[in-house]
């Protein structure tokens, strides 16, 4: 086509607004992209956690949220490779790894790549766990785990559970049982009777139980004195003796016990309660057991340690975290009951998701026992483990964290620097920096000054709690690769940095006084 004698340009067609965004949608026409992406996100966080040099690089939430807050989230980047380079430097840059060797502090692990693989397939497939219908195969993988769960746990055929965001939510979810039955016994079916009994129950727990025992209760809708506080012994451990007096004295006055939780796995002291022992009191009064083994699941798949769990297969209910002793990714946990029949409790129907007659028809609908509608396909991750490197691969993993935490223990409680509290059965360490008596008064700032300097220098990082009232520094320690040369060290930095700050502090006192 030619105008005035020259040849006109075709006009550019532009793709479409929602030509573009459909372009960014995964399906079969997108294939090829995904493969693209992910191998460019992939290759983002290998290159990153190759070339790491410590946990963290100790940047402080003032400096990083500027850069964030720069960020115009109405403009859009317009490919994955330029938003990928942005992340480096908001993301990549400044997380805290927990694969590296000195990073000692919470309950994280680093994570099996078995796990990383179902990771990927569950988020692009993005099965919601609720119903048979947006599921299939994902169902029947997550009750398969639930059943050898259970079997682990030594619970019978009778068995179920469902998999949960994380030990909080399983122990709300066991605490909710635990309040139905409680109901359930007392005959208290209408909604006068509920109301009459609700402020009347309690529940029992250890001084070192998990925090989230007494949120539950809250949550629940139980007066704030509901969840009582049971003495531990010496090393950290339920006293059975005491929990059978708070027992007696709570049916005195007239009072129902819910629920009795025991800890396999204190989050500050790695200490498990006397399972068996607090099963035979629970079992004389007709009390629920809840085990809440969030940490100390992994005993379950340990070649050496299994005994430590002796009586948790008397629990009427059970906390477990893979995404702590079974190298998980966050999040995979579950609650275990050791009667199908108890998850009934928290069964509702819905005509336009899981009507009553899909249980008639034993259509499985996991939504008929969670607490959750939508819900990812995070079993995968666990089944994808044990069919790649099999249970005792994981306990074996967990027994060298264990045995590192020997190994810990025994060479703070040799370093005269340092005192040690107790010794843990699973895999912390509490221990503090002690000064000189002279300067006795500056222990607790000193702690807290050697916590903070290390992290911020980035060479390690170490968890803090409070015993007796006084500040403590805390080792979690649950990556295999962890060296007693890498304990030794963050010792060393942990005792300069103290050593420091009581210099510091010893020289300003002086100052002061014109000395």
């Amino acid at each position: 086509m030619t105008i005035d004698g020259k040849t006109a340009q075709a006009p550019r067609v532009l793709p479409s607004p929602s030509a573009e965004a459909r372009s960014h949608l995964f399906g079969d026409r997108t294939a090829d992209a995904y493969r693209k992406a992910l191998a460019l996100g992939v290759d983002a966080v290998a290159s990153r956690v190759t070339d790491v040099r410590g946990p963290f690089t100790g940047i402080s939430p003032d400096a990083l949220a500027p850069e964030i807050e720069q960020v115009d989230l109405d403009r859009p980047l317009g490919d994955s490779a330029a938003a990928l380079a942005e992340l480096e430097r908001l993301y990549l840059r400044d997380a805290v790894y927990f694969h590296h060797p000195r990073y000692l502090a919470h309950l994280n692990c680093p994570v099996v790549v078995p796990a990383l693989l179902g990771e990927a397939v569950l988020s692009a497939v993005n099965s919601s766990l609720d119903t048979w219908d947006q599921s299939a195969g994902a169902t029947l993988i997550e009750r398969r785990l639930i059943d050898w769960t259970a079997g682990r746990i030594g619970f019978g055929l009778d068995a179920d559970g469902i998999f949960t965001s994380g030990g909080t939510q399983s122990n709300l979810h066991a605490l909710v049982l635990a309040r139905e039955e409680a109901f359930a016994r007392a005959g208290a079916r209408s909604s006068e009777a509920r109301q009459a009994l609700l402020p009347r129950l309690r529940v029992l727990a250890s001084g070192a139980a998990h925090f989230s025992v007494r949120k539950s209760a809250k949550m629940l809708g139980l007066p704030m004195e509901a969840v009582v506080s049971v003495d531990t012994t010496a090393d950290r451990r339920m006293d059975v003796t005491a929990l059978r007096r708070e027992v007696d004295r709570l049916r005195a006055e007239g009072l129902t016990v819910m629920a009795v939780v025991a800890t396999a796995g204190t989050t500050d002291f790695g200490s498990i309660d006397p399972l068996a022992a607090v099963a035979d009191v629970c079992e004389a009064v007709g009390a629920w057991l809840h085990v809440d083994a969030a940490y100390g699941c992994g005993l379950l798949v340990s070649p050496t340690r299994r005994h430590l769990l002796e009586g948790v297969e008397r629990a009427d209910s059970v906390t477990v975290d893979f995404h702590k002793s079974f190298f998980q990714p966050v999040s995979s946990s579950a609650l275990v009951v050791r009667d199908s029949r108890m998850m009934a409790h928290a069964t509702y129907y819905a005509d336009y998701l899981n009507p009553a007659r899909m249980a008639e028809r034993r259509i499985p609908n996991q939504v008929d026992k969670s607490l959750q509608t939508t819900r990812r396909f995070d079993a995968l991750k666990l089944w994808m483990t044990l069919r790649v490197m099999g249970a005792d691969g994981v306990g074996v993993l967990f027994d060298e964290v264990l045995d590192l935490a020997v190994a810990a223990h025994e060479m703070l409680a040799d370093d005269p620097r340092f005192e040690v509290v107790g010794r843990s059965q699973l895999s912390t360490v509490v221990f503090r920096y002690r000064p000189s008596e002279e300067h006795a008064h500056l222990a607790d700032d000193a702690n807290l000054h050697a916590r903070e300097a290390l992290a911020t220098s980035g060479e390690g990082m170490v968890a803090g709690t409070r015993v007796d009232g006084r500040h403590f520094l805390k080792f979690t320690l649950l990556n295999p690769r962890t060296t007693p040369g890498d304990i030794a060290y963050v010792i060393d930095l942990l005792a300069g940095h103290a050593e420091q700050f009581v210099e510091a502090a010893t020289a300003a006192g002086a100052a002061r006084n014109g000395v």
